[in-house]
């Protein structure tokens, strides 16, 4: 019998133990824990796979603890780029936009490409006016932002710093338990439903004080997300730039392919070894056809839960002693 499951992650950074609140952190775990119970829902109430990640990966976009839809960072230039793409597991079809500003829900626009465009990833205004053909939601840019986003973009700005790089001590401007000044906020979700499929999804609002018009690896199809019923779905969050240049989130499942390994062997691989030898951080969320679940990362902690169909939900933001 298929073990259906879904899994998210919700970014990877820093972890400020000493600003962090019980009430924050509370607050953290909750959404983590009734977005993965949707998705539960929705596998075990037969739904497909690709479903069940895209509500996931909507709600956090709809959530503003997190660097996706509201609440998503702001360019140098103190704009909102959004990127998400989506993959089916069963046709091995995707779907991505890129650099968009006024799609209230990124990773729905990501879909409708899956399913209603000839093309796999439109960008700025050409994937906004697809949308609005498809009748998705439009919004003014302002209404990703956040008063935190902006106070972490002017901190930015007088450090002189696009920030990537989660080395040292985080510094504490909040009761984040992720520094909000060191954390990857790109969300993703990949799931199994009871048929055997699988699929993933990732979204973005970048990173802060990113150059306007920069792409990471969130849209890229085998970068940030990647999903074939031959063996797992993966989505990825972290230094952008490396997961594209080591094809991340494909690798995993190259190395399942052609080296025999499992899942937790190959994303450990990928995570601990491939990108951090070539300076990245982060991590990504994976499940197999078996219904086995990898949630690795090399930061210091990463927003993260899981739930089989049947099963307790599991949430966690740092790393397991």
């Amino acid at each position: 019998m298929v073990k259906a499951v879904i899994a998210i992650h919700g970014g990877a950074g820093a972890i400020t133990r000493s600003a962090m609140s019980t009430e924050k952190e509370q607050e953290y775990r909750l959404a983590l824990k009734e977005i993965v119970t949707r998705g539960q829902e929705i596998l075990a109430a037969g739904g497909s796979a690709l479903d069940a990640v895209t509500e996931a990966v909507r709600l956090l976009e709809e959530c503003p603890l997190f660097n996706a839809g509201k609440g998503a960072v702001f360019t140098h230039q103190g704009t909102h780029e959004l990127d998400a793409s989506i993959m089916d597991g069963r046709t091995q079809d995707a779907g991505a936009v890129a650099g968009v500003s006024r799609i209230r829900n990124p990773i729905l626009a990501a879909r409708a490409v899956l399913e209603q465009s000839p093309h796999l990833l439109l960008t700025g205004e050409g994937a906004e006016a697809f949308a609005t053909e498809q009748g998705l939601e439009r919004v003014e840019p302002d209404f990703f932002s956040t008063p935190e986003r902006w106070e972490q973009l002017l901190r930015a700005r007088e450090s002189q710093q696009t920030l990537l790089d989660h080395d040292g001590a985080a510094q504490s401007h909040s009761n984040d338990p992720l520094d909000p000044d060191r954390k990857f906020g790109t969300v993703g979700a990949v799931a199994l439903d009871l048929n055997g499929n699988l699929a993933a999804a990732t979204s973005t609002g970048g990173m802060t004080n990113k150059q306007y018009g920069r792409v990471g690896d969130t849209p890229l199809p085998g970068a940030g997300c990647y999903a074939s019923n031959k063996n797992v779905a993966v989505s990825c969050t972290g230094t952008g730039e490396v997961f594209i240049r080591t094809l991340a989130a494909y690798d995993v499942a190259a190395l399942m392919s052609y080296c025999g390994l499992s899942l937790a062997e190959a994303s450990h691989q990928v995570v601990q070894e491939k990108v951090l030898a070539l300076g990245g951080s982060g991590g990504l969320v994976a499940v197999d056809k078996d219904g086995n679940v990898a949630l690795p990362f090399n930061s210091e902690g990463m927003y993260r839960g899981y739930a089989r169909v049947g099963g307790e939900v599991d949430v966690a933001i740092y790393r397991e002693s």
